[in-house]
């Protein structure tokens, strides 16, 4: 980290849940249904923050409050010292929420994972003892 960055303490928040399709708004979820991507992941928002250039740092032993299961966060730093926003299109952190959901989905390590799970077409087969119920 950088020497005239200010502490981590004083740095945005910003949980996968905020982004997550799959979850509600009383879940977590802080933008609109249509916008939000699923299951992004720490380091896939970091990437997002890298190419935005802003500085963040990924705590990956944080929790979400409202789910301890989820694990992980991403602090950024959206302003300097002098206010002035490190990037001009990304002044609040519900701008950055919406413009990191539109850019996980094109991530280099999600598209690649995507690929297999849909070139596989085998639908469900039914296997199984189907014989008298016990009671």
């Amino acid at each position: 980290m950088d020497k005239d960055l200010p502490s981590i303490k004083k740095w945005v928040v910003l949980y996968p849940v905020y982004i997550n399709s799959k979850k509600t708004v009383a879940e977590g979820r802080r933008i609109a249904l249509e916008k939000a991507c699923e299951n992004p992941t720490c380091a896939e928002i970091g990437d997002c923050c890298s190419h935005f250039k802003v500085p963040f740092a990924i705590e990956i032993d944080k929790a979400y409050p409202r789910d301890f299961f989820q694990r992980g966060r991403v602090r950024v730093l959206l302003k300097k010292e002098d206010g002035t926003p490190f990037n001009p299109a990304i002044a609040t952190r519900k701008q950055l929420m919406l413009q990191v959901a539109e850019l996980v989905p094109r991530h280099p390590g999600r598209t690649k994972k995507q690929e297999p799970a849909s070139t596989s077409t085998a639908g469900p087969s039914k296997s199984g003892k189907h014989g008298k119920k016990k009671r």
